[in-house]
């Protein structure tokens, strides 16, 4: 029999026969607590669940047969995990194996749907970010390049730490960058492969250095929105004068902003956390001016048969009108509609953040600033110059949209101020 046959064994077991290989040792030694028995001249591993289709991704590559009532856990979590359960042949007469087994001849497990689309579910599912989504598809492409292509389900610790050290000593990459990439490995295994924890062992996990963030003073702010001009200039001023992030500024809704409230909402910020902020004062009237141009274009868009947006998760479908409608709109929407080459239908969508970065890059170079200035680094900016001002730092911590007060704390570092920007209690007798 060279076919591997997988079957119910005894205590809460599953028994794996299968004749001596020493690939196939390899294999079944990734799995925890699995047991040799030496009389039986089989393998039992835990019947936890996950396990007969983590079998299946082991052993994708062999001839394996499932015990007939192990049969529909294999339909069940088969899909989930990146590999179809194996059935039998069109055409093909089950025939039993051995005198009373009740095993069927099973073909082999392919992989249907590919590995990596199973990754994109499970970040989806999680509702992780488009951006997050990618970088992490990124990691594990090259971590599967990095060891000529073997399986994943092959592999474990060992194989992460070996590409963990490559970046950090051949490529040298940054300690956030080394520990991003394992966050991407780590969820593959975890939550795609269905590895428990336990079994990655002691991975490596850089400790990130402590920077700290690049602050311009209000000169210096003044001076790079001065080289700004129309929407680079509302867009810059916003980040600064309300802490706003790149994305969030530029994924603002025209019902997000209270004029009356003097308020901005921000929606799915990082961490997917929405917060409040506020609306200044000097950036009204030009934001109303701007708003007026940006109707304008909606309603030609209309006229002309198009106007719509996208809308996050599923309210197109709950409300299939909503994407045409002015509240829904992009405060800063592209100057030209995109066209869907499928459906022939044209859109815009919001400014693409590299016109911004770039314009923050060249108005800092025009002003002679020797600092790297970017979009960010208006949102630093914001944070100081509210603490210099008195502000407590918990008023900060929620206008930043930080979870944790500790993150906000960095900029009392940047103020510096020392023994002589305190203030003794005596003075005040």
């Amino acid at each position: 029999m060279n076919s591997i046959v997988i079957a119910p064994g005894p205590n809460g077991r599953l028994s794996v026969i299968m004749p001596f290989d020493p690939q196939r040792v390899m294999k079944i030694k990734t799995i925890p607590d699995r047991r040799w028995h030496p009389q039986e001249k089989l393998w039992t591993v835990p019947d936890t669940e996950g396990m007969l289709p983590r079998l299946l991704a082991i052993f994708a590559t062999d001839a394996v047969e499932v015990d007939p009532p192990l049969r529909p856990r294999t339909c069940s979590f088969g899909h989930s995990l990146g590999y179809a359960p194996p059935t039998s042949q069109p055409g093909a007469a089950s025939r039993p194996l051995g005198n009373s087994t009740g095993l069927e001849r099973q073909p082999t497990a392919t992989p249907s749907p590919p590995l990596l689309d199973h990754v994109c579910e499970a970040m989806r599912t999680r509702h992780y970010s488009h951006r997050t989504e990618q970088a992490y598809l990124g990691w594990i492409k090259r971590f599967i390049s990095f060891h000529g292509s073997r399986p994943p389900a092959d592999m474990g610790e060992f194989e992460i730490n070996r590409f963990l050290t490559d970046l950090a000593v051949r490529q040298k990459v940054s300690a956030s960058t080394q520990n991003q990439a394992l966050s991407a490995l780590l969820l593959l295994y975890r939550q795609v492969l269905n590895r428990p924890v336990g079994d990655l062992g002691e991975v490596i996990r850089a400790r990130r250095p402590q920077h700290l963030p690049v602050v311009m003073s209000r000169g210096e702010v003044k001076a790079v929105l001065a080289n700004l001009t129309g929407d680079k200039w509302l867009e810059a001023s916003l980040m600064y004068g309300t802490g706003l992030r790149l994305m969030e500024c530029l994924r603002l809704r025209v019902q997000d902003i209270d004029f009356l409230g003097n308020e901005m909402l921000v929606r799915h910020g990082k961490g997917s956390k929405d917060r409040i902020t506020m609306l200044p004062q000097s950036l009204k009237a030009p934001l109303c001016e701007h708003l007026k141009k940006v109707r304008g274009v909606h309603d030609r868009d209309l006229r002309e048969g198009w106007g719509s947006v996208e809308l996050p998760h599923a309210l197109d479908r709950k409300y299939p009108n909503a994407s045409k409608e002015w509240r829904w709109q992009w405060v800063f929407p592209q100057e030209s509609r995109w066209q869907n080459q499928k459906t022939s239908e044209e859109g815009r969508h919001h400014v693409d953040e590299s016109l911004i970065q770039r314009a923050v890059r060249n108005a800092a170079v025009k002003a002679g600033l020797t600092k790297r200035v970017t979009c960010h680094t208006f949102r630093h900016s914001f944070a100081t110059h509210l603490l210099e001002s008195g502000y407590d730092i918990r008023t900060v911590q929620e206008l930043l949209g930080h979870s944790d007060v500790k993150t906000t704390m960095i900029y009392t570092h940047v103020l510096n101020r020392g023994p002589a920007g305190v203030r003794s209690p005596v003075d005040g007798l």
